[in-house]
């Protein structure tokens, strides 16, 4: 019972550290755009390591394909036949999410 409620314990542990890092790669983004990429790859290493997915409204912050974040500077979206289509400008790698 006590390792149950210490798996619930970290993997809280580790979500509310992914939050914080992309809040600090949103901060971070206007002078140091490398750092704000570096955040994104240690959020995604959490993740990996303590094997807990990435919150959904965070998962839309980085590139898939590069792995950098995207603000709305970084990226071109556009609506297409109820498709969200999501295109990093620094790879050119594209994202396609159905809407409704």
């Amino acid at each position: 019972m006590n390792k149950r409620r210490n798996a619930h314990h970290v993997r809280d542990l580790s979500i509310q550290r992914m939050e914080r890092l992309f809040e600090m790669a949103s901060e971070e983004h206007e002078l140091h755009p490398e750092r704000s990429d570096r955040y994104v790859e240690i959020a995604r290493s959490i993740s990996t390591r303590m094997r807990t997915r990435i919150p959904a409204d965070l998962k839309k912050m980085f590139c898939k394909h590069c792995g950098c974040y995207l603000p709305a500077s970084g990226s071109r979206v556009r609506l297409q036949d109820g498709v969200l289509i999501t295109t990093c400008l620094k790879c050119q790698g594209l994202t396609r999410l159905p809407y409704r």
